[in-house]
């Protein structure tokens, strides 16, 4: 298979994810128990002491259905859906926060959600990875074998009750972070993004202790049947020191499995956003979720679904199209 055809191919299955993807997302919230347009006029019925006539009730409903693309049959609504998505990136206003723009709300929390769930992810791969190799290659060391009890320790941990944990210690015991961690808003200074940093390093935290254990034991599997290898040895009696042997052999060969488990893990982090974000009280992606699935509020569900989505397609292409740059066992010609 030649690189341009490899290349064709995986743009293919990529736009083939996204369009499933996408008309999943369409369909869910049409499954849901509630209605947003008869809830909103509940509540405008509510205000206006039932003052509103039958008339006055279909011409509002009809606007508020051309209003957030809910006019006309399922089909029609689906291919202006698909429309407005592909071709604008727009999702119409906010039923809970009219008439703010969905995209303006996705696009300011998801900074917020990136920022430390990313990060977050990159940090404990790393760490637990450099932990992990020194364990398995030194396996039969003593020291090794604690390295591994704290990937033991930290992975069974659910991830609730390790943040529990955290929030307790760190800021209650320890009153090292806030209980109510506090997010200003406005234009960005250095300020703003000291504050931040600072109320994000507890949530941070918790996530990197939760990926950390994992890392640890999966590279510790893999580094010592990797060290066990017949090169691996070949090197050895070569004369090669520790140090190139772990490195230079034992560890680009092990790493190829953990970058496809960091690739997926970044394209994952909106899935573990909600958690965080309701245990931490953090303005991200998660919390948006949560607030538009409570009050049915389609078009939000459609833009925050729809990014994460994204996010895990691309970190699937992306992986699929460096992983021959990475492994030199596999070559397209």
């Amino acid at each position: 298979m030649g690189v341009l055809q490899y290349v064709a191919k995986r743009l293919g299955q990529y736009f083939a994810v996204l369009f499933v993807g996408l008309t999943i997302t369409f369909l869910i919230p049409r499954l849901l128990p509630t209605n947003p347009i008869d809830g909103y006029i509940g509540q405008i019925q509510a205000r206006a002491n039932g003052a509103l006539s039958g008339n006055d009730i279909a011409l509002l409903r009809a606007n508020l259905e051309e209003l957030y693309g809910l006019k006309g049959d399922v089909l029609t609504q689906y291919l202006s859906f698909l429309k407005r998505v592909i071709f604008q990136f727009d999702f119409g206003p906010s039923f809970t926060y009219y008439p703010q723009p969905v995209s303006q709300i996705v696009f300011t929390a998801l900074p917020y959600t990136i920022g430390l769930l990313m990060v977050s992810t990159l940090i404990a791969w790393f760490l637990g990875n450099v932990v992990g190799l020194v364990a398995g290659y030194f396996h039969t060391k003593r020291a090794a074998s604690i390295l591994e009890v704290v990937g033991i320790m930290l992975y069974p941990i659910p991830y609730y009750i390790l943040a529990v944990t955290v929030i307790l210690v760190l800021s209650y015991l320890i009153p090292i972070f806030p209980l109510a961690p506090s997010f200003p808003v406005g234009q960005m200074t250095l300020q703003k993004a000291g504050m931040i940093i600072y109320n994000s390093l507890l949530p941070a935290i918790t996530l990197i202790l939760a990926g950390f254990g994992w890392n640890i034991l999966s590279m510790k599997a893999l580094a010592v049947a990797t060290t066990e290898e017949p090169y691996v040895t070949y090197s050895r009696l070569k004369g090669a020191t520790n140090w190139t042997r772990m490195t230079g052999y034992v560890f680009r060969n092990a790493m190829l499995p953990q970058v496809t488990a960091l690739a997926l893990s970044l394209g994952t982090v909106f899935s573990g956003a909600l958690l965080t974000e309701m245990l931490f009280s953090y303005p991200g992606i998660g919390l948006i979720l949560r607030t538009a699935a409570s009050s049915a509020d389609y078009n939000v569900l459609y833009g925050a679904i729809t990014i994460s989505i994204i996010a895990v397609a691309t970190a699937g292409l992306v992986i699929d199209l460096i992983y021959p740059l990475l492994d030199p066992r596999i070559r397209h010609r």
